[in-house]
Parts: C-alpha cells; sequence; structure tokens
C-alpha cells in the first residue's frame, strides 16, 4: 500500500509493546511486525474491516511525503 492517502479519512491508534501479542505483516515493507513489538493499527472509517497493522516508520514516512 504506497499511498495510505486513498483510504480516506483513518483513526490511528498506537499499540503499545505489552499489548501486542500476535505477529503482523506491515503492509508497506510487507515485513514482520513481531509479537511485542509497539506499532500503530489504521482504521479507515469508513471500511473498518480494511484495518491493518504498520510499523511506527513506515507509517510516519508515508503520511509525510
Amino acid at each position: 500500500m504506497d499511498d495510505p492517502e486513498r483510504l480516506g479519512e483513518v483513526e490511528v491508534r498506537f499499540i503499545q509493546s505489552y499489548l501486542a501479542g500476535k505477529d503482523y505483516i506491515c503492509p508497506n515493507c510487507n515485513r514482520t511486525i513481531a509479537a511485542g513489538t509497539g506499532h500503530y493499527v489504521v482504521v479507515p472509517v469508513e471500511a473498518p474491516d480494511l484495518r491493518r497493522h504498520w510499523h511506527r516508520g513506515c507509517w510516519d514516512r508515508c503520511t509525510k511525503r
């Protein structure tokens, strides 16, 4: 997912490392976000089923373009 703006309005939540109990794949870099790693959950307001888990750095870089 190269352009997070195409999701429209999103809710971004930070997940603390102690709450991150599963591995996820970041949609930007396609690398694993290991369990126990703090990260963002990005939820499109209009399509909450498209929720994705992002590395903090990946999300920050994509949204600063």
